[in-house]
């Protein structure tokens, strides 16, 4: 067995990340203007580099908004953001984000994986597509069955194999950015619901994507992605 190695973060890390919180539980709303930068080094203990270069790096992800000679203010990250403001508000809580965002969520998933089942039908080899059994056979496996948590990260790896296969550079980098919130999503699944329920949602998409039935896999896609963003399936509480 094999560990990772772990790392500290550091103080700017630690700064950015309290920041962040602030703004996306909604303590610091969009237009309020921060303390000055030798304040925040006052209250949080930190260099006035420490401040600097987290202001910097907030400032970048669209979070804040630096205005010469008037101070630093809270940014409308939904309306200025960009794809780090994505990330950040995909690792927030841990990917447990409120019923809204989750809705969202579900709802540009919704039309990835239109385009993902699409272009797998049309472009994958056979090989590529067989070669996705290996995450539906560990899914549904009897002698080793996998944890909620094992389980949701290969029904990501078979979702994410499924946009590599279809020959778009791009979409599998903009699935990856959703990988914190979905297997979070799907590790409440699997507790409500079970890991073999989740084994048998893959399967049937696996079947067809094999079939290269493009109607069955869509029309397959819509039922459960409709079921958990209408809340028929209870995912949006954890």
């Amino acid at each position: 067995m094999e560990f990772e190695r772990l790392y500290a973060p550091s103080l700017k890390d630690l700064f950015v990340q309290q920041l962040q919180d602030m703004i996306l539980s909604g303590e610091l709303s969009v237009g309020t203007k921060l303390p000055p930068e030798r304040e925040l080094c006052q209250q949080m203990h930190v260099s006035r580099a420490v401040v600097n270069s987290g202001i910097a790096e907030l400032s970048r992800q669209g979070f804040v908004e630096v205005r010469p000679r008037q101070g630093n203010y809270v940014a409308d990250y939904r309306r200025n953001g960009n794809m780090d403001t994505l990330m950040a508000l995909m690792h927030y809580n841990g990917g447990l984000l409120a019923k809204d965002e989750i809705r969202s969520i579900l709802e540009v998933r919704w039309g990835l994986e239109q385009m993902a089942i699409s272009r797998a039908i049309e472009n994958a080899t056979d090989k590529e597509l067989e070669a996705l059994g290996e995450f539906v056979e560990a899914l549904g496996s009897e002698e080793n069955p996998p944890t909620p948590a094992q389980a949701a990260e290969l029904a990501f790896a078979f979702h994410h194999g499924m946009t590599l296969t279809g020959g778009n550079s791009i979409l599998p980098l903009i699935y990856s950015s959703f990988k914190v919130p979905c297997t979070a999503l799907w590790i409440r699944f699997c507790r409500k619901y079970g890991v073999a329920a989740l084994h048998a949602n893959v399967e049937k998409l696996y079947r067809y994507l094999l079939d290269r039935d493009a109607k069955g896999a869509t029309a397959w896609t819509n039922d459960y992605l409709t079921a958990a963003i209408s809340g028929a399936q209870q995912i949006y509480e954890a």
